[in-house]
């Protein structure tokens, strides 16, 4: 869960600071993700977001929410 998130954002943005926790209680459902990247400089937040969706769009087919920061 958090350990494979963590790698893939690491991998595909490089950022400066990220920090990926299960917020759900254990269960992996549920994951709260702060991310700074160099590569999200000059985009929106709705595009930031869909940015990192898209990269875990396999790990979110089984998750029931996902918070962005």
């Amino acid at each position: 869960g958090e350990r494979v998130i963590h790698t893939k954002l690491t991998e595909k943005f490089t950022p400066s600071q990220l920090q990926v926790q299960d917020v759900s209680g254990g269960c992996g459902t549920f994951y709260a993700i702060t991310i700074a990247s160099q590569a999200f400089q000059g985009l929106p937040i709705v595009k930031q977001h869909r940015l990192v969706t898209e990269t875990l769009k396999s790990e979110i087919e089984g998750i029931h929410g996902l918070q962005v920061r």
